[in-house]
């Protein structure tokens, strides 16, 4: 689930300037920040009051036009500010300290050091490249330590900031002239001799020391290279705290946020955390299978990402199962996948995008009045299962009405070991679910206990299909006692009712763009239009087609087809020997999928689909089946893309919504004011292969 934070409001104050002026007298204002001052209700002179001291305190001057103009942007040398004095008893600061690189390259390096005391945290926002210089540091559940290799870390403002919190690690009995002689050795490469000094002047035993460099991707270039996404990342929020912090951060690209922007987990939350990281890492209780539920915007996939990264600690990989359509953590939305997880997830799903070991396609974000289907695909999916690592499951969060009863077939299903469920003061009712109430409920599919033990039969006609390894054929397990642990969520949201539906479509869009910018050059190379890559040729005869949202008319399969999102997979029959196409499949077949693309164009005459995708040519000679759903492309990847001139294809401004099938609520592509999506049989600006 997304978990965003609501800002919180500035508090009111009050001051006037001639006050300010008394309290500090050597702090002079010209006319014009004098007229604005005077223009300035009482409740916001006493914060423009403290603005301007904390301006005069980190080193700027108030200059006339009512800019800050640094002293550290002179072209005289920064000050170094000594640090204040602590008493003997406490010779830890408190807080961290920030130093940015001398210009040994350039003034811009985009290169920082950050020194944090044992305790203390940093949290930020922005995306940074995470190198532990000396000590230990934990990002996200994850732990880096000297040595390791770097971690490319993202903190976007869609969820909660992340932290770089400095633990405790192992000394050797080392004394504290030593541990500062070889902080300082270590330093020599990035600081000059006064900074080490200012630096290690605040160094204190246990203290940890990290180097933070600008991250540059082809993704993140991609997804902010479009109108009204930039902020996601990056935002250029006003400050007058100008200082050397300032500027080194900036240089990297981050900012330092309030702690409360943070994320925060309860104690449940990491008492039940703790005890899953030892179940897991004991090999005489197997795998355990963790199912985690709970309702939506509660904090499940949250959790999820720390509980990866608290294992990755311990294990070198993890199996994931994604069961949530709408909100998919490592692959695009509609999808039900099974990933082994090797790498720490350091940001929002957007920004791990990964190739499942098998996946299928849904084609919708939600599974309702599909159920059936939706239980058959886990099922097929859940069979590659190898139980060689630790399961993680996460579900919907549908959890009232049919939405609890699928939830009851699924734990009958994956017999999880542990199941985690989450509740709210604020999220809607869901019972308890210990084992003794799912043997005595009935799901959307199967029966309960003592039903099944009345009418003289067990659950085997539920578990026809699934697919045990050898030695577990003969006594499958279809539903143990599991152990029941609680979590009691005290997360904020910034979803409402009204808002939910738009900011999860904004979350799947973002995971479209983050999978199309897989079709980017690797940096430094500039990017590079959709318009302007080269697509593949697919001929009718190659693949199959299916719409699998709604029933199209043969005559205008075609029309649906055309620049959709559509899945690449691999069907069992043969769809080759026909002479000409397109082939049509009557039912949506249950298969792998192995990527996605779009339908940038289709060709008439030679009777070819233009298909654009990231997928790999070795994988793509084994799809013969294209599906199209409701996932749809990100409108901004049709209007704004860079290098369009005149009349953009697929997009008008004469469009007749009283036809059938023309309105949002059947279709998934967004409605707007004016400029609405058209289907046109091949574009004049698409550049065809040769």
């Amino acid at each position: 689930m997304a978990d965003s934070l609501l800002l919180s409001k500035r508090a009111p104050s009050r001051s006037t300037w001639l006050r300010a002026r008394k309290a500090r007298p050597h702090l002079i204002l010209s006319y014009r920040p004098r007229r604005r001052l005077g223009r300035l209700r009482w409740r916001g002179r006493r914060r423009f009051r403290r603005r301007l001291l904390q301006a005069q305190a980190a080193g700027a001057d108030w200059r006339e036009g009512g800019c800050l103009v640094s002293r550290a942007a002179a072209p005289r040398r920064p000050k170094t500010a000594a640090p204040s004095p602590r008493p003997a008893e406490d010779p830890a600061p408190s807080c961290s300290t920030i130093l940015p690189i001398p210009p040994v390259r350039s003034a811009g390096s985009g290169r920082a050091v950050l020194l944090l005391p044992l305790g203390q945290g940093f949290t930020f926002s922005g995306i940074c490249r995470v190198t532990c210089l000396y000590g230990q540091v934990q990002v996200f559940g994850f732990t880096i330590s000297q040595g390791q290799p770097a971690q490319n870390v993202f903190s976007a403002y869609t969820h909660s900031r992340l932290t770089i919190n400095a633990v405790h690690y192992p000394v050797h009995e080392k004394s504290k002239k030593e541990m500062k002689r070889e902080a300082r050795s270590l330093l020599r490469s990035y600081l000059n001799q006064d900074d080490r000094y200012c630096l290690m002047k605040n160094f204190s035993p246990l203290c940890s020391i990290l180097l933070l460099e600008r991250l540059k991707t082809s993704t993140v270039n991609f997804i902010i290279s479009h109108p009204g996404l930039s902020y996601v990342f990056v935002q250029e929020i006003p400050t007058f705290q100008i200082n050397s912090e300032y500027f080194a951060l900036k240089s990297v690209g981050i900012r330092r946020e309030r702690k409360k922007n943070g994320l925060r987990l309860t104690e449940s939350a990491f008492s039940v955390m703790e005890e899953l990281v030892s179940i897991s890492c004991e090999e005489a209780d197997g795998c355990p299978v963790i199912l985690v539920c709970g309702s939506q915007d509660i904090g499940k996939s949250t959790f999820i990402r720390y509980l990866i990264n608290q294992l990755l600690n311990s294990i070198s990989c993890i199996d994931y199962l994604e069961c949530d359509l709408g909100q998919t953590e490592f692959t695009p939305p509609g999808c039900i996948s099974l990933l082994n997880v090797t790498e720490p997830v350091l940001g929002p799903p957007f920004t791990h995008q990964r190739t499942p070991q098998k996946m299928v396609y849904y084609g919708k974000p939600s599974c309702k009045n599909n159920f059936e289907n939706y239980i058959e695909i886990i099922k097929y999916v859940f069979s590659s299962y190898k139980r060689e690592s630790p399961l993680i499951v996460n579900t919907m969060g549908w959890v009232a009405d049919q939405g609890l009863l699928l939830l009851i077939d699924l734990i009958r299903l994956l017999s999880p070991s542990h199941v985690v469920q989450f509740s709210s003061d604020r999220g809607r009712y869901m019972p308890d679910l210990s084992p003794s109430y799912v043997d005595d409920m009935d799901g959307l599919y199967t029966k309960s206990t003592s039903r099944v033990r009345n009418r003289g039969f067990h659950l085997a006609e539920f578990a026809d299909n699934l697919e045990f390894a050898d030695e577990e054929k003969e006594n499958p397990v279809l539903f143990t006692g599991y152990k029941l642990m609680s979590v009691k969520s005290e997360f904020v949201s910034g979803k409402t009712p009204r808002n939910r539906e738009s900011h999860n479509k904004v979350l799947r869009e973002l995971a479209v763009l983050s999978y199309l910018g897989q079709l980017q050059p690797p940096v430094p190379k500039p990017l590079c239009p959709l318009h302007g890559l080269t697509p593949y040729q697919v001929p009718f005869n190659a693949v199959a087609l299916r719409i699998i949202h709604a029933d199209v008319a043969p005559t205008h399969i075609l029309y649906a087809v055309n620049a959709s999102w559509v899945g690449l997979c691999k069907i069992l029959d043969d769809v080759r020997g026909y002479a000409s196409g397109p082939i049509l499949l009557a039912q949506t077949p249950i298969c792998d999928c192995l990527g996605f693309g779009i339908c940038r164009g289709i060709d008439m005459e030679k009777r070819l689909y233009h298909i654009l995708t990231p997928v790999p040519p070795e994988e793509l000679r084994n799809v013969n089946c294209l599906l199209v759903g409701t996932i749809s492309i990100p409108q901004c990847v049709l209007k704004s893309q860079r290098g369009l001139e005149g009349t953009i294809p697929y997009i008008t401004t004469d469009y007749n919504f009283k036809l059938p099938g023309a309105s949002e609520k059947i279709g998934a592509r967004e409605i707007e004011e004016t400029r609405k999506e058209k289907v046109h049989p091949k574009p004049k600006f698409y550049r065809k292969t040769n």
